[in-house]
């Protein structure tokens, strides 16, 4: 066992291997057919004809998804256990794959998104109690473990998506990551079968907040204040990954290789991000510095595309991309701005479920504004003033006070 192991650890991979690599194949899973679409969404116009507004409305169906299903997931898990849930998202996210490789139209290629996307929505939320189940005594290794993976998958498919394409075809790009479905479906299938998972009557419960606190959330100035700076992250997130291969192409003259592998600049940000702010965030006396660090990181990268988008186009993809460092940091202050085990689980609820709602308006108002307007620099403008009510609202963030506290 590593010395650094928590008291009473077991070693990780003692009896519960196949649960660990279930976990991370999961995990490889939930980002990759988000990133996969932008970069070749050319070759896909070509055959199909789309509007700004339908690539707009495409583009939000990730968050859209991840909101819905994250909130009904709980009520699966009363029904089966959290491994048969979970086999069944997986089925779906198969299916999704499969049904966007054989799309023979838009609305079927949409169609086969949303099956993926939202199996993507339970998978997100049945995760944890999958780690804690299986891994009680390593949650914070096993987690750190997963997000990486989910780092990283965000970052291949914007790399490989248009050589694929260029050499087998976009539908063969966008429905080669069946084959990560299928193998993250086979653990699951092994442990289901042989390891005969408990009732859900006694199983990690997925949690809904109690009704006494969730009603508390919606007159929290800290919960709203919360779900906006999420759904700043969110939104921009969401509108980079449609549009950003269309606008470095349009502005900067990128050809469609080049701006794929920007996106996965763009998508690598997470990574140091994610490893880097949670620690941070618990150490320091104010997160104020941060949340305006990255409102700082969303502007200059904005202003750089429309001001100078030939010159450094890396430097301004890479100050755009590290403004979602609020995603992580909001993660972080659920549980820091919270006293209760209830009120973290409402605080969740209600910044994610209105932050991804919130947020999925990203795609469609940049493809509007770009529809509209034919240009991009309305649409930049736009999402650099919602970096704003980010700051604002980062001011009551930051004031180090519980959800539980009166106002």
């Amino acid at each position: 066992m590593s010395a650094s192991a928590p008291p009473g650890a077991r070693p990780l991979w003692q009896g519960r291997a196949i649960a660990l690599v279930g976990i991370l194949l999961v995990a490889a899973n939930l980002r990759t057919a988000v990133a996969a679409l932008s970069p070749i969404y050319a070759e896909i116009r070509a055959e199909f004809p789309v509007s700004s507004l339908g690539v707009g409305l495409l583009g939000m169906l990730p968050p859209i998804c991840f909101a819905v299903f994250g909130l009904i997931a709980p009520s699966f898990t009363r029904r089966l256990s959290l491994e048969a849930v979970m086999l069944s998202a997986l089925g779906v996210m198969l299916a999704g794959h499969l049904l966007r490789a054989a799309a023979p139209s838009f609305v079927v290629l949409a169609l086969g998104s949303a099956l993926t996307f939202a199996g993507m929505g339970v998978g997100n939320v049945l995760l944890p109690p999958l780690v804690k189940r299986y891994f009680p005594d390593r949650i914070g290794l096993v987690t750190s473990l997963y997000a990486t993976v989910m780092s990283v998958s965000t970052l291949l498919p914007p790399l490989i998506a248009v050589p694929v394409a260029d050499a087998a075809g976009w539908h063969v790009s966008v429905g080669m990551w069946a084959i990560v479905s299928l193998l993250a479906v086979l653990p699951w299938l092994r442990i289901l079968v042989s390891h005969r998972p408990a009732h859900p009557a006694h199983d990690v419960e997925v949690e809904g907040a109690p009704p006494a606190m969730a009603g508390r959330v919606w007159h929290s100035p800290l919960a709203w204040a919360m779900a906006v700076v999420f759904a700043v992250s969110s939104l921009n997130a969401y509108a980079m990954f449609a549009w950003l291969p269309q606008i470095l192409h349009d502005v900067a003259g990128t050809p469609p290789a080049e701006a794929g592998a920007l996106l996965s600049v763009y998508a690598g940000m997470g990574i140091p991000a994610g490893l880097l702010v949670p620690l941070l965030a618990s150490r320091l006396r104010s997160v104020a510095g941060l949340i305006y660090a990255a409102v700082a990181f969303f502007i200059a990268g904005y202003l750089g595309l429309i001001l100078a988008p030939g010159t450094a186009t890396w430097l301004w993809v890479t100050f755009a991309g590290l403004g979602p460092l609020l995603f992580p940091l909001v993660l972080v202050l659920i549980n820091m701005r919270t006293r209760t085990h209830a009120g973290s689980v409402a605080l969740s609820g209600f910044t994610q479920g209105l932050g991804y709602t919130l947020g999925a308006l990203g795609p469609l108002v940049v493809g509007v504004l770009h529809q509209t307007t034919g240009g991009w620099t309305v649409p930049l403008i736009v999402l650099t003033a919602t970096a704003l009510a980010a700051a604002a609202a980062g001011a009551i963030v930051a004031r180090p006070r519980a959800l539980e506290d009166r106002r």
